[in-house]
């Protein structure tokens, strides 16, 4: 007589890690809804994309202020 084989215990153990990821995944969902509902959209027809960009020059991204002033002196 053949004993029954361990296929069905594996495949039980893949069906629970599967329903384990689902409810991780829905989980995951929720959160990010409920941080969308909180986060403040900010001023009302801005993109947030460009929100709080200056016009007009930059600061030079690797330059130190010293380095600009002897720039400047330079020129």
């Amino acid at each position: 007589m053949g004993g029954k084989s361990r296929t069905s215990v594996t495949k039980r153990q893949r069906e629970q890690a599967r329903q384990q990821r689902r409810m991780n995944k829905e989980m995951r969902r929720e959160q990010r809804a409920a941080e969308k509902e909180t986060r403040s959209p900010g001023v009302a027809g801005e993109d947030p994309d460009i929100a709080g960009i200056v016009p007009g020059p930059q600061p030079h991204p690797f330059l130190t202020e010293e380095e600009i002033e002897e720039e400047k002196q330079e020129s």
